[in-house]
Parts: C-alpha cells; sequence; structure tokens
C-alpha cells in the first residue's frame, strides 16, 4: 500500500542503507571536481607543450641535422618542407630548424641558469627578511621596492651596455632582475610558517634561529616557492630574446631565438617562415611552461587545502 512504512529489518542484519540524494552528475558538477580536472588538464597540456620544444634542443647535437651556421647561397630562403629543410633556410642558406634548435640551447642555458640563480638569491632574502624581520627586513623591502620602481628592459639594456653582452653577464643581469618576486613570496610564506606550534617547539629545544630557519622552515616553503621559479623560466626566455632582438644579447657566433627572429624581419613579407616558425617555437614554450606552473600550483593549493581540513 503507497505510504505505508517499510518493515523493519529482521534482528542480527545491518539496516539497509537510504539511497543518496547527490547523484555523480552533482559530484562531476562540483567545484572542487572541475578544478581537479582544470590541474590536470593543464599539467598534461603544459608538459606536452614543453618536452616538444625542450627534448629537440636537448638532442640538437645528436640529430642528423646540417651545421648551424653551414651557409649554401644557392639555398637561400627556402620554403618548409623543401629540398630535406624541414622548417626552410633562411637568407643565407642556412638549415633554420638547425639554428633554431641550437639557439634554443642558449636562450634555455641562460634562462635555466638565470631563474636557478634569481631562486636562491630570492629565497634566501626573503626567508631571513620574513623570520629575523627588524632590519634585515627594512633593509631586503625597501631594495625591493627600489628594483620593483625601475623598468624592467630600460635597466638590462643600460647594465649590458656597461658590462658587455656575453653570456655570463646577461645570466646575471636576469637574475637579479628576477630575485624580487621570489623573495616576496617567500617572505610571506616564512612570516606564516615561524607562528607555528613546530617553530616555537624548536626554540624551546634550543635550537639556533638560523637552523631552525634552514632546518625547518625553508623546507616547509621551498615548493611553493619553486613554483614560482619555474614560471619565470618562460619570463627568462622572453628578455634574453628581448636583448637579443635589439643587439644587446650574445654577439656571433651564437644563435639565439631573438638574433634569428631580428635577422628575418626584413623578409618576413617575401619569406613569412623566417620570423614566424622561431616566434611560434618561444610562443609554445612560454605557454607550456605557464600551464605547467599554473597546474603544478593549482594541485599544491589542493593539497594543503585538503591538508588543514
Amino acid at each position: 500500500m503507497k505510504g505505508a512504512l517499510e518493515p523493519p529489518a529482521p534482528a542480527g542484519t545491518a539496516p539497509r542503507p537510504r539511497p543518496s540524494a547527490v547523484t555523480a552528475k552533482d559530484v562531476a558538477r562540483a567545484t572542487a571536481t572541475r578544478r581537479r580536472r582544470s590541474a590536470s588538464l593543464k599539467l598534461w597540456a603544459g608538459a606536452v607543450c614543453t618536452l616538444l620544444v625542450v627534448v629537440p634542443v636537448a638532442l640538437a647535437q645528436v640529430l642528423p641535422l646540417p651545421g648551424a651556421n653551414d651557409q649554401d647561397l644557392s639555398k637561400r630562403r627556402l620554403p618548409p618542407l623543401t629540398d630535406g629543410h624541414l622548417l626552410g633556410t633562411d637568407q643565407l642558406g642556412r638549415d633554420l630548424l638547425s639554428r633554431v634548435l641550437h639557439g634554443g640551447q642558449v636562450s634555455l642555458s641562460i634562462g635555466v641558469l638565470a631563474v636557478v640563480v634569481s631562486g636562491l638569491i630570492g629565497i634566501v632574502a626573503g626567508a631571513a627578511a620574513g623570520y629575523f624581520g627588524r632590519w634585515i627586513d627594512t633593509v631586503v623591502s625597501r631594495l625591493l621596492e627600489a628594483q620593483m620602481s625601475l623598468p624592467l628592459l630600460m635597466m638590462l639594456l643600460l647594465v649590458v651596455a656597461l658590462f658587455g653582452p656575453s653570456v655570463t653577464v646577461i645570466t646575471c643581469v636576469i637574475a637579479v632582475a628576477q630575485w624580487p618576486e621570489v623573495a616576496r613570496l617567500t617572505r610571506s610564506l616564512v612570516l606564516v610558517e615561524r607562528e607555528k606550534p613546530y617553530v616555537a617547539a624548536a626554540r624551546v629545544l634550543g635550537l639556533r634561529q638560523a637552523a631552525i630557519l634552514a632546518r625547518h622552515v625553508i623546507p616547509n616553503i621551498v615548493r611553493q616557492a619553486s613554483l614560482v621559479v619555474l614560471l619565470l623560466l618562460a619570463q627568462a626566455v622572453l628578455l634574453e630574446s628581448a636583448l637579443s632582438y635589439l643587439g644587446a644579447g650574445p654577439q656571433r657566433p651564437f644563435a639565439t631565438w631573438g638574433r634569428i627572429i631580428s635577422d628575418g624581419q626584413d623578409y618576413i613579407t617575401t619569406s613569412w617562415w623566417l620570423v614566424t616558425l622561431p616566434g611560434l617555437v618561444i610562443v609554445l614554450l612560454v605557454v607550456g611552461v605557464n600551464l605547467l606552473g599554473d597546474g603544478l600550483r593549482d594541485r599544491t593549493r589542493r593539497r594543503v587545502t585538503e591538508a588543514s581540513s
């Protein structure tokens, strides 16, 4: 009979579970599920785009390619997929694919070294400012404000003009230009960490302040700080390419992405591939690194939220 109560379960048996009001569609539409899928999609897309550039660049020395500086004036400005040249040739008959891959080794080397140095400087300075405070925090904060108030590209051009456009100088200049972003994040993270109970317990046990900072605080924030360092890799590559495009990058015989684009800009109306294809390689790398960093950051935030809850 409709509306009648269900008979009670026999003695000794488990009660019948009630059907949940939350369906599979509701779970799929949940904000946490969508964020998890978005983070996974960013990770996969970023990893694919980054590897499509990094792997061929890393293997440029072993791939069966002509020399990056080998000239053949009879094969000037050949379009892509012509006469065995996958990306065509430039205005001097040099294989464009070989120049892009070998130029990527220089650009990526400068970018990686720059972000490593800037990451170390930023983490050390930001951690010291956030943990010790007082005059250390004041000095670091004033340095951050002073440097971030200067136009970045103009400052880079000035330093390169003073000390010369060598690989070492450009790497150091980009590293010094990028450390404020790492230092600001590290300082804010350390300000939160130093108020937690494990830091107070370490002080009660008699550990020195520097030991607490190096052994306990920095290991807990280095993962989040390293995500910013990863995102700075794309900016470092763009800065190096901009300097090379303006003629302030590593000088010849180094082939860099910025110089390849600068050399081919006079032929953009007749030989579009000289500028478009190297530019697409830069775009692919920058987009891939940014997507990879965003995906890792979203996943780290989700883990931190789940752990705190």
